[in-house]
């Protein structure tokens, strides 16, 4: 995910109160999400000579540059945790607890660097990634064996992200891709999937919902699912005076998950409150993150290497 969006509007003070308070706030979330260098990365990513998967105008660089992001990643947090060998995985591996934010700026990197950065760049760290999760393995809550880097987990996880990263930019941005883009968006996001060693990802949106169906058999509430999901929902790692934006952000992400889902989850929020309340508090909290990121230097996230050198 990048980490800045538009500039300031051309009547906002650019030496005054507000436009500090806005570049402040911009910076402290750039860090949670890319780490404590994350202004030398953004510049590593989009500054760097080469050639690009994708370019600015193709679907994929407008969700995955979008503030809908933020709500769109708790929604895959959530989806996500009820497949059992997913949730063991995070649980026995990532260190969620311990090191969220770690792990939020590891994902987000790698998402930034697929998307954003040079194809050198993507290869090298899907690699990394698929060795990672080459080093993965156990047995879930219900005793069944799981691998990181088996084909068909590796799918599930890949398609709840994208799903809830497609969902969150239909809902939350101001320009919603059209049905077309939506399946070239889904399309794009085929070309890092198979670097991590997934055969056969989705390519339209209707191949992508009809997958997710698929798995719904393998899909299970577990201990550990209810704790992880207290965890995004009640318990985030965030100081007392960042609970209230965090709370609508992650009430945001909620309405996006499936009615299903909520349910398992044991999430008390049904169709009207998650169109008329949640969603609300959604747009909301995406209109601030992105009023916070848009203050950022706009030079420094847009660097000329980054133009029009799409495959």
């Amino acid at each position: 995910m990048r980490t800045t969006y538009d500039s300031a509007p051309a009547s906002l003070d650019p030496s005054g109160p507000l436009h500090e308070l806005r570049l402040a706030a911009g910076r402290a979330l750039r860090a949670k999400v890319a780490g404590p260098e994350a202004r030398a990365r953004t510049q590593e990513i989009w500054g760097t000579p080469g050639s690009r998967w994708f370019t600015p105008t193709d679907p994929i660089w407008r969700v995955h540059n979008d503030a809908a992001m933020f709500a769109g990643g708790i929604t895959a947090l959530l989806v996500q945790m009820l497949h059992p060998a997913a949730m063991a995985g995070v649980g026995d591996f990532s260190g969620y607890k311990s090191d969220p934010w770690g792990r939020l700026q590891r994902t987000a990197d790698y998402i930034a660097v697929t998307t954003f950065g040079t194809i050198e760049a993507a290869e090298q760290v899907s690699a990394r990634v698929a060795r990672i999760h080459d080093r993965v393995s156990g047995t879930d809550e219900l005793g069944r064996p799981y691998r990181g880097n088996d084909p068909d987990l590796l799918l599930w996880v890949h398609d709840a992200e994208i799903d809830a990263f497609l969902r969150a930019y239909q809902a939350y941005s101001p320009t919603p891709l059209t049905p077309a883009e939506a399946d070239t968006y889904v399309e794009q996001t085929a070309i890092p999937a198979r670097l991590l060693g997934i055969a056969d990802p989705p390519l339209t949106v209707a191949q992508l919902r009809s997958q997710l169906r698929g798995f719904r058999a393998d899909l299970a509430i577990t201990n550990s699912a209810r704790e992880a999901s207290r965890f995004v929902v009640l318990h985030p790692p965030v100081g007392l005076a960042a609970r209230p934006a965090y709370g609508m952000l992650v009430a945001g992400g909620v309405a996006l998950v499936p009615g299903f889902a909520r349910r398992m989850l044991g999430l008390p929020l049904g169709p009207r409150a998650a169109r008329w309340v949640a969603r609300p508090f959604g747009h909301a909290a995406v209109a601030g993150v992105r009023w916070a990121l848009g203050g950022l230097d706009k030079a420094n996230r847009l660097a000329p290497a980054a133009r029009g050198q799409g495959l």
